[in-house]
């Protein structure tokens, strides 16, 4: 006996379709992706440990965390940083207390959570190790330039300092493996102690400043915490 159109094998993928189809549309109705409603497991939830708790202890109704890895993305951060609680107030009438604002300086962008004291004692070394110079004199920089008021033109921080950013409420995930590792280059290059060097440059960070034990692992807690991600380069 011939197969009817009903059992046929393409009457059969079109119900297939169909039936995945309205799947979708589903989860789509109920604020879920596709992928979330077919593998993610609903019961997970991350963990938490009290060594993040910090970043919940911020105010804010929203948050967001500005991701730096380069010392053209450390400028940039705060000029992100700035925009965004600029941008709340004027659209959405929001003080800078209401948007919870962290920046991570991780990577070669590290170098810039540290103040103007180091950049004076170990800036020829640092600009070496990063190729980069004072954009206000083309030399081997001598201060932390991110945190400078007298940069002239288009700079990725548009004028925003450290400083500044840390008196508007702004905090500071610092990556303390990349700490690490610049105390030992900079130790190495001026015949120092690194456990020395590394106390010192921990002694000598930014305001509101939060060492993490690397910077990549701020960027997963941060968002298990709630926080949106933007990465600045």
């Amino acid at each position: 006996m011939p197969p009817t159109l009903g059992s046929s094998p393409r009457r059969s993928f079109v119900g297939r379709l169909a039936a995945g189809a309205a799947a979708v549309g589903a989860a789509i109705a109920t604020g879920s992706s596709p992928l979330h409603a077919m593998s993610a497991s609903p019961d997970y939830k991350p963990a938490k440990h009290p060594q993040d708790d910090w970043f919940d202890a911020i105010p804010g109704k929203h948050r967001i965390f500005f991701d730096a890895v380069s010392a053209h993305g450390a400028g940039g951060a705060l000029g992100f940083a700035n925009n965004f609680a600029v941008a709340n107030k004027n659209g959405y009438a929001l003080a800078a207390t209401d948007v919870a604002r962290v920046i991570c300086y991780r990577h070669f962008a590290t170098i810039f959570a540290f103040t103007d004291p180091m950049w004076a004692k170990y800036g020829a070394i640092w600009g070496a190790l990063l190729d980069f110079k004072d954009p206000a004199t083309n030399a081997a920089p001598v201060r932390n330039v991110w945190n400078a008021t007298d940069l002239t033109g288009m700079q990725p921080n548009l004028g925003n300092t450290v400083s500044a950013m840390v008196k508007d409420g702004v905090h500071f995930a610092v990556c303390d493996m990349a700490t690490h590792f610049i105390a030992g280059a900079t130790a190495d290059k001026a015949k120092l102690n690194a456990g020395t060097v590394y106390d010192e440059l921990k002694a000598n960070a930014c305001g509101n400043a939060h060492f993490v034990p690397a910077g990549i692992v701020a960027v997963n807690r941060a968002q298990e915490r709630g926080y949106s991600y933007a990465y600045v380069g």
